[in-house]
């Protein structure tokens, strides 16, 4: 299997399927996070891989795509141990964004999201803690999903935060991506592909450009020709840098329990920008935990009060498309931190969001998301196909 794109960390590992089923004839990629039997997962840092052992067994998931027909062609890279929305690193090379060269893939399941963009596999399982499987298929120009948490079986997955971490998956088809979702969550029929109400998040809405802003409201504006409500929202009444906070304060302190130990006894080499947020983490306090998830708790009601089972949250997946690759640290971490004001609203709900890829005027990718209540997973997924479906 070629590989021009530095997709992959292991392109030969190939594992055949066990069974028959939905996805018969598909191949697939995973994020280097995932447990395989008899491989060791370097989780973006050779320091992980020096120091951890190989695997027991094939993670839940990995299993499920083999008994349903799929086969599994390789690992892809990560950015290391998970902590980063850009999609570069500094041991084991950046993937080349196949829809904007000149741009970073974005990340963490960065080599993921390129390895679907560039139909080398039919779609990649990685994963989304506070967005690493929505901001690369943003970037990259695909479709990615983002579960309601919980729902998908997590176990032989390295964990990050585990109040936030989820199994998602990417494709350039959306078919194939309601299939994925239809074995990972075979225990939920879906009901219904449309939603009467959409609330567009204003705050969300002025972070981007008004060409982009204009593209992705015309596309959405296709529900409303369906019959759908559309109203204009703040669904926080003390700003989205508010809620971003929140959500890394609960992810740091989350992170530092998770693999503080690991750090100070091996001392890894991380590269630019991973090595100053995990410092970062070792500085907040378990003690303020409950507090912080209380106040999580209160915004995933207070959202689940607007939804309900017929409400779709609208918002652009990203503030702005993918940054040029080797941009300055500062820069990367400026957009970031306006990035992670989008992604936090379904972070610290635990709700399911689809990113569905358009372009700006310069033909460059960008995202156009649609976030549902808890447990609206495969309905989400109908409805963006109905979306699609009506473009033509």
């Amino acid at each position: 299997m070629k590989d021009n794109w530095n997709a992959f960390i292991k392109k030969d590992l190939i594992l055949e399927p066990t069974g028959t089923g939905a996805l018969d004839g598909l191949t697939f990629a995973v994020k280097d996070v995932f447990e395989i039997q008899n491989y060791k997962n370097t989780a973006g840092n050779p320091d992980w891989y020096r120091t951890h052992s190989l695997g027991k067994r094939n993670a839940p998931v990995i299993e499920s795509f083999l008994q349903n027909g799929a086969r599994l062609t390789g690992t892809t890279h990560t950015d290391e141990l998970m902590y980063s929305l850009n999609g570069e690193n500094s041991h084991y090379g950046t993937p080349l964004n196949p829809n904007a060269p000149d741009r970073i893939p974005g990340g963490s399941s960065s080599g993921s999201s390129v390895a679907a963009a560039a139909g080398i596999v039919d779609f990649a399982i990685g994963t989304d803690t506070g967005g690493s499987v929505r901001i690369p298929s943003s970037y990259c120009g695909i479709y990615g999903f983002r579960p309601t948490h919980g729902i998908v079986d997590i176990n032989g997955v390295i964990p990050l935060a585990k109040s936030f971490d989820t199994v998602g998956w990417m494709s350039k088809d959306l078919n194939i991506l309601l299939k994925v979702g239809e074995v990972l969550i075979d225990h939920q029929v879906p009901t219904h592909d449309s939603f009467p109400y959409l609330f567009f998040e204003e705050e969300s809405w002025n972070f981007i450009d008004e060409d982009s802003k204009n593209i992705l409201l015309q596309a959405a504006a296709v529900f409303e020709e369906m019959g759908s409500v559309k109203q204009s929202l703040k669904v926080s009444t003390d700003g989205l840098s508010n809620w971003a906070d929140l959500f890394r304060s609960i992810q740091g302190i989350e992170i530092w329990k998770e693999h503080g130990t690991w750090i100070e006894k091996e001392n890894p080499e991380f590269g630019p920008g991973i090595a100053e947020r995990f410092k970062w983490t070792s500085t907040l306090k378990q003690e303020d935990l409950p507090s912080l998830m209380e106040r999580q708790a209160n915004i995933r009601q207070h959202l689940s009060t607007i939804l309900k089972d017929n409400g779709l949250l609208v918002i652009p997946t990203s503030p702005d498309v993918a940054p040029l690759r080797n941009t300055q640290e500062e820069k990367l971490e400026q957009h970031r931190t306006r990035t992670m004001q989008l992604t936090c609203m379904a972070g610290l709900s635990g709700f399911p969001q689809i990113t569905v890829p358009f372009k700006n005027k310069n033909g460059i990718p960008i995202g156009l998301s649609f976030i549902a209540n808890q447990n609206q997973d495969l309905n989400l997924i109908k409805c963006a196909l109905k979306l699609i479906e009506s473009r033509g």
